[in-house]
């Protein structure tokens, strides 16, 4: 096939698609609204229920939802006319998802998911079927052409369904003024949550390399060369007054000077960034960013704490 055909074929596919999500945006009514009432005032969780292609829209969904602060499960139809209905208590909210609402697993199962919940939604693309009769509100999902070419294999069915179900999520998130650190309470690992809510502390070395004003540069040398940063921190009585790398070092040595009588104050970078303890991580990149240099020194209440270094932020996913 020619390559002008393939990209065809996909502006195709994506056209039909955003096409039919205009329509579903268009279609907006008092329904989405009453579902969110539902779900929000719900004493319990919502259980999002589907079969096929719509179970794996619902399990993406109920991802959504959990991370952005409204708990959820995901039950399969076919498993919950098996024994897992147990898991729907009557203060639960129920989603349904079906784009004919007329498979036989959700024929038989719609009577049972209206009396053990205290609420049933229907999502589904067929509103004379028998998920729509049962349900309390209806989500309309209903589209005038699939992108399948065969008119069979589900496309944008399922992208109605997934985009509503992002819908839902979204709304409920900002009614319930569910922020960036809330968000991270739910996401501890990985660089997101870490660039939320990781501290500088959590990343600092264990190495703290110092030396006085007054040190000499063999003792200067000996500082830098044992910790692996490439850096040392000048003090004078615990105040902090510069740091000495391995860059001012050299250019030292490049100007060929006696360097016998040379002292850590001689050669210092005087008033060095710094950065508390108890900042975010990612406060630290920005400044190291910014700054155009490798390490951190970082404090706690004015006084040198220790080294907090780019490569090791970065190594961490911090951004």
């Amino acid at each position: 096939m020619e390559r002008d055909n393939i990209i065809s074929i996909a502006k195709s596919t994506l056209e039909i698609e955003i096409s039919e999500l205009e329509k579903l945006k268009n279609r907006l009514d008092d329904e989405f609204i009453k579902a969110i009432s539902l779900i929000q005032a719900a004493k319990g969780k919502l259980i999002v229920v589907g079969i096929g292609k719509s179970a794996h829209v619902a399990n993406k969904i109920v991802a959504t939802l959990n991370s952005t602060g409204t708990p959820s499960q995901f039950l399969h139809a076919s498993e919950a006319i098996h024994g897992d209905l147990g898991v729907i208590q009557k203060q639960d909210v129920v989603l349904c998802i079906s784009n004919s609402g007329n498979s036989p697993e959700i024929v038989s199962l719609v009577p049972y998911l209206k009396e053990y919940s205290s609420a049933l939604i229907g999502m589904t693309g067929n509103r004379s079927s028998k998920l729509a009769e049962f349900s309390e509100v209806i989500l309309d999902t209903h589209v005038d052409q699939e992108a399948c070419p065969n008119r069979l294999a589900p496309t944008s069915s399922t992208t109605l369904q997934m985009a509503l179900g992002d819908a839902l999520a979204i709304t409920l998130m900002e009614m319930n003024d569910f922020r960036a650190n809330d968000f991270a309470r739910f996401h501890p690992g990985g660089s997101l949550g870490k660039n939320l809510i990781s501290k500088v502390d959590d990343f600092l070395s264990s190495q703290k390399p110092q030396v006085t004003e007054d040190a000499t540069i063999k003792d200067v040398i000996i500082s830098i060369s044992a910790s692996r940063h490439g850096i040392t921190v000048v003090t004078n009585n615990e105040e902090i007054t510069g740091v000495v790398t391995d860059g001012d070092l050299r250019r030292m040595l490049m100007k060929g000077d006696d360097i016998s009588k040379v002292l850590a104050k001689d050669i210092m970078s005087a008033n060095p960034k710094t950065i508390e303890r108890t900042a975010l991580a990612r406060e630290a990149m920005h400044v190291l960013k910014e700054n155009n240099i490798g390490q951190l020194v970082v404090t706690e209440n004015g006084t040198y704490f220790g080294i907090i270094d780019l490569h090791k932020l970065l190594d961490e996913g911090i951004n």
